[in-house]
């Protein structure tokens, strides 16, 4: 099986010390493409900067979280704007609301979003997108922008069956993460999961978070990375009652497509 795990903050400073050896895990474990988050300024230079390491393996987006919304100036927008141009950039964002935390006024986040989407439909990236108890305001400000955008994924979906729904009906891909893994949140994933028609299922870590709870035996450390999205996988397949090869199968074409990734053939033999 060749996984992609589609959101990993792999430029995360948790990974400085060994992130050659976390690669090479993930490879090893069959996952061979993941798209490295970006979610500010810095981060976004620096994912860009390690997926250009690995071409044809690591891919990055570009973008600023709604914790960071409150530092989005002018020239976060123009540096958004000059990464999508790159072969290694794949997607705006991680962009959205976050009204659980509220790190950023609400007004700042709101602004945020609505310039990076107007960055996605001027560059025809999709969308990676990110929203915590803010369903109402980010479909508000997200729909009217949809035809205008080439592809949107709800990355580590986390909420109920009815915003499930309706990003479903929005047209929205659904990012799966080690939540679904979580006995005490993620439980009601289980059951509205298989709502996902099998062409917009995506499956992500969101490593160095999120670390998947089933793991047995379970890991030194908290620190989530890309080689256990193999156990996302295991999960999320019981759930929805379909072989783990199935759903490897789609999600990986699902990312293909979604980010318009070039086929695994074509990987570079030195990457």
């Amino acid at each position: 099986m060749q996984l992609i795990d589609i959101g990993a903050n792999l430029a995360h400073d948790s990974f400085d010390d060994d992130r050659d050896a976390v690669l090479e895990r993930a490879f090893a474990a069959g996952v061979g493409t993941i798209v490295i988050t970006g979610s500010s300024d810095a981060s976004n230079q620096r994912a860009a900067a390690l997926a250009a390491t690995k071409p044809g393996r690591l891919f990055a987006t570009a973008g600023v979280h709604p914790h960071h919304a409150a530092d989005y100036t002018a020239e976060s927008d123009q540096c958004i704007r000059e990464l999508a141009a790159k072969d290694a950039v794949v997607a705006v964002g991680e962009c959205g609301l976050d009204y659980f935390r509220n790190f950023s006024p609400r007004d700042a986040q709101l602004d945020a979003f609505r310039r990076q989407l107007d960055i996605a439909k001027d560059c025809g990236l999709p969308v990676f997108l990110h929203q915590r108890d803010a369903h109402d305001d980010f479909v508000d400000v997200l729909e009217p922008f949809l035809p205008d955008l080439s592809r949107a994924v709800a990355h580590c979906f986390t909420g109920e069956s009815e915003s499930l729904r309706e990003y479903l009906a929005m047209g929205l891909y659904i990012g799966v993460t080690g939540w679904i893994c979580d006995e005490r949140r993620g439980r009601h994933l289980h059951d509205i999961v298989p709502i996902v028609p099998d062409e917009r299922l995506l499956i992500e870590t969101d490593a160095p978070y999120l670390l998947p709870r089933t793991l047995r035996p379970k890991p030194k450390t908290r620190r989530n990375e890309p080689a256990y999205l193999t156990e996302v996988l295991k999960v999320v397949a019981k759930a929805r009652d379909q072989s783990v090869e199935h759903v490897a199968k789609i999600t990986t074409a699902n990312a293909r497509r979604f980010f318009n990734l070039p086929p695994s053939g074509s990987i570079p033999s030195e990457a």
